[in-house]
C-alpha cells in the first residue's frame, strides 16, 4: 500500500483497534476516532509505539452528523486527506425483541445504522475530490440471516449491506470502492459478557462454527485490510462473510 490515510470509527478498542493496528503495519496514517477519548488515546500510543505510525486521536459520535463533520475537518487538517474509511463502531443489547423497549431501538439504530450514514456523507466527498477511495462498512452476518436476540440489530445491519451496495453503484463513476465485512460471532466484550452468566450460549456457537472457534479481532482486520488494499481495486458493492463458515452463502 502506498502512504494513505484511514479513518476508522470506534477504533479506541477491540476490532477497531485490531483493524487501525492491521493498516498501520501496511504503511498508513491513522485516525482513531472514538466518543472516548481516553481509550482513542491509548489506541494512538500503542500504534506509535508498535507500528511506528502516524495516528491521530478525534473524539467523534457518529451518531450526531455535527460530531463527524468536525472529525472529519480535524483528520483532514492533520493529514490532508482520508483515503480509507472503515465504519467500525456499533453497539447492541441482546435481548428478546417483545421485552426490548424504544429507547433501545433508537440508540442501535442510530449508532449501526445512521452512524454510518452519517460517516459517508462528510467523508464521501473528500474521496471524489481526490480521484479514489476505499469505503469498507461493517456490518454483521446477522444482518444476512438474523439472530435471535438481535432484531433492531439485525434490522440495522440488514440496512448496512444494502447502503453499501447502493453506494457502491452511486460512487463507482467517481472510483470509489465500496464493500462491506459481515462477521459472524466474535471474542468481543459482548461475547464476553454473555458468557459471563450463560457459558453455554458460547459453547454452543462454537460448536455451530465449521473451525469450531469464535472470530478473533485480527479475523476482521484482515477482512478489512484486504478490502483496503490495491489488490481489490476491482471489487465493489460486495459483503464478505468473516465467520468460520457459521452461514455459507
Amino acid at each position: 500500500m502506498t502512504k494513505q490515510t484511514a479513518f476508522i470509527t470506534g477504533a479506541g478498542r477491540g476490532i477497531g483497534r485490531e483493524i487501525a493496528k492491521t493498516l498501520a503495519a501496511k504503511g498508513m496514517n491513522i485516525v482513531v476516532s472514538d466518543i472516548n477519548m481516553d481509550n482513542a488515546e491509548e489506541t494512538v500510543s500503542i500504534l506509535k509505539k508498535e507500528e511506528n505510525a502516524e495516528a491521530a486521536a478525534v473524539r467523534c459520535d457518529v451518531t450526531s452528523l455535527e460530531s463527524v463533520r468536525k472529525a472529519v475537518e480535524e483528520a483532514v487538517s492533520r493529514f490532508g486527506t482520508i483515503n480509507v474509511l472503515v465504519n467500525n463502531a456499533g453497539w447492541d443489547k441482546v435481548e428478546p425483541f417483545l421485552k426490548s423497549e424504544p429507547d433501545t431501538w433508537k440508540t442501535i439504530v442510530d449508532i449501526n445504522l445512521m452512524g454510518q450514514i452519517h460517516t459517508c456523507k462528510e467523508i464521501l466527498p473528500v474521496m471524489i475530490e481526490n480521484g479514489s477511495g476505499k469505503v469498507i462498512n461493517v456490518a454483521s452476518d446477522s444482518g444476512r440471516v438474523g439472530s435471535s436476540g438481535e432484531a433492531v440489530y439485525s434490522a440495522a445491519k440488514g440496512g448496512i449491506i444494502s447502503f453499501t451496495k447502493t453506494i457502491a453503484r452511486e460512487m463507482a463513476r467517481h472510483k470509489l470502492n465500496v464493500n462491506c465485512i459481515a462477521p459472524g460471532p466474535s471474542n468481543t466484550p459482548l461475547i464476553e459478557e454473555i458468557g459471563s452468566y450463560n457459558d453455554g450460549i458460547v459453547k454452543a456457537l462454537e460448536k455451530a462454527i465449521p473451525f469450531r472457534r469464535l472470530a478473533e479481532a485480527r479475523d476482521i482486520a484482515n477482512g478489512v485490510a484486504f478490502f483496503a488494499s490495491e489488490e481489490a481495486d476491482y471489487i465493489t458493492g460486495q459483503t464478505l462473510s468473516v465467520n468460520g463458515g457459521l452461514t455459507m452463502c
